[in-house]
C-alpha cells in the first residue's frame, strides 16, 4: 500500500497565522511538530518513507523540504509539486499515475489518501481502520472513512451510510455502502444527522486501488482521464494546467456505486477553525487555551495565542486572541468560522495580500 498526502490546500482558515504562502499544514500550533509533521509521522506507523507519496503545490517546496530535513528525511524522493493546484480529483490521478510509471506500481496497488493538516488519535486505532481500508479497497471497493458524530458540527461534510456490507461482518469488520454524501448542514439538521445514527463525518480519507481509481475516473470524470490518456507522468506533469479543477468528492465519491463507508472511532478534527484548535487543545482549571506569554486573570474558556508580546487578559470569557507580528485578531468562540469576512475586508481595502 502506498500513502498519498495531500499537502496542497491554501486554506487560509486559520489566519491570522495561517497564510496563503504559509498554509496550516506547516504550523507549529503548541508544538515542536507541524501537522504536516504530524501526519507523516502517523503514516510512518503504516508504512515507511518511500512508500509515501506527498503532493504539494510547487510554491510549498521550500516549506516541505525544511520540515522533512528536521524528520530526518532530508533526501524525500516521492514529492509531487504541481505547477498549478487544481484541487483534489487531479491531484490524486496525478499521484497514481506517478506511481504506476515512476515506482512502477501494478494495478492492484492500494492507494491510501489523506490530507496532511488533520489532528488524529488513538493512533494504534487509526492504524487498524486503515489496514482494515486496504483489505475492502482490494475488492474493488473506493472505501471512505466516515467519522463517528459526537456533537451537531456544521462545519464537516456527512456521509448517509445504506446497508452494511454483511461479507465482512465475518472478518469483524464494520462497513457499509454509502446512501449519499451531504454538504454541510445547519444546526437543527446536524442535530437530527447526530440522532440519526445514519451520519458520519466525512474525513476526506479514501482508499482504492490504481485500477479501481482510473476506471471511475474514466466513467465518470472523462475530461480528467482524457489528460492522462497515453501519457507519462512527466507530460501529464507538464500539462496539469489543463486539468479542470474539482474535488474528488464531485468527480467520483458522489457518482460512483462502489463506495463503501468504514465508521471509525477516532478523535478527529480538519482543524477548521480557530474554534476546532480550541476544541483539541489542552486547557487549564479555567478551560483557557494558552500559547505564548500570556498572564491571564478571571479570564475563562478562551483561547489565547501570543507571538513576540506578552498578552494580559482580565474577566473576559469566551474569547479568542490570535497575535502575529502584523495583526491582532480578536473575537468571540464560536464566530472564527467567518473569518475569511474580515479577509475579505482586508482584502478590499488593499492591506492584505496573504
Amino acid at each position: 500500500m502506498l500513502a498519498v498526502i495531500l499537502a496542497g490546500g491554501r486554506g487560509t482558515r486559520l489566519f491570522p497565522l495561517s497564510r496563503r504562502h504559509f498554509p496550516k499544514q506547516f504550523l507549529k500550533i503548541g508544538s515542536h511538530e507541524s501537522l504536516l509533521q504530524k501526519t507523516i509521522k502517523r503514516i510512518l506507523k503504516i508504512t515507511n518513507h518511500s512508500s509515501i507519496i506527498i503532493i504539494a503545490n510547487r510554491d510549498y517546496q521550500s516549506h516541505i523540504k525544511t520540515q522533512l530535513k528536521e524528520m530526518g528525511i532530508p533526501n524525500k524522493e516521492h514529492t509531487i509539486f504541481e505547477p498549478t493546484g487544481r484541487n483534489t480529483a487531479p491531484a490524486i490521478v496525478l499521484a497514481a499515475k506517478y506511481a504506476v510509471d515512476k515506482l512502477h506500481c501494478t494495478p492492484d496497488e492500494v492507494l491510501f489518501i489523506c490530507p496532511s493538516d488533520h489532528i488524529i488519535y488513538p493512533h494504534d486505532r487509526f492504524t487498524t481502520y486503515v489496514k482494515q481500508g486496504e483489505q475492502i479497497a482490494k475488492r474493488g471497493y473506493i472505501v471512505t472513512f466516515g467519522i463517528k458524530p459526537y456533537k451537531p458540527e456544521t462545519g464537516y461534510g456527512y456521509i448517509k451510510r445504506a446497508e452494511k456490507l454483511t461479507e465482512w461482518q465475518q472478518r469483524g469488520i464494520e462497513v457499509y455502502k454509502v446512501e449519499r454524501f451531504e454538504e454541510k448542514p445547519d444546526f437543527s439538521t446536524a442535530q437530527e444527522y447526530l440522532l440519526s445514527d445514519c451520519y458520519l463525518w466525512n474525513a476526506g480519507m479514501f482508499a482504492f486501488t490504481i485500477d479501481t481509481l482510473l476506471q471511475e475516473v474514466k466513467k465518470y470524470a472523462s475530461t480528467i482521464y482524457e489528460n492522462i490518456e497515453g501519457k507519462t507522468y512527466d507530460k501529464v506533469l507538464k500539462d496539469f494546467g489543463e486539468m479542470p479543477a474539482i474535488s474528488i468528492d464531485y468527480a467520483i465519491m458522489e457518482k460512483s456505486d462502489k463506495i463503501a463507508v468504514l465508521p471509525v472511532d477516532l478523535i478527529w478534527s480538519d482543524i477548521g477553525s480557530w474554534d476546532s484548535v480550541y476544541d483539541i487543545m489542552e486547557k487549564d482549571k479555567s478551560g483557557n487555551v494558552k500559547i505564548g506569554d500570556i498572564l491571564n486573570i478571571n479570564t475563562k474558556n478562551s483561547l489565547i495565542i501570543g507571538d513576540k508580546r506578552m498578552i494580559a487578559t482580565m474577566g473576559i470569557e469566551d474569547i479568542i486572541v490570535i497575535e502575529t507580528e502584523d495583526i491582532l485578531l480578536i473575537t468571540k468562540r464560536g464566530e472564527s468560522q467567518r473569518i475569511k469576512e474580515i479577509m475579505d475586508a482586508l482584502s478590499k481595502d488593499d492591506r492584505f495580500r496573504g
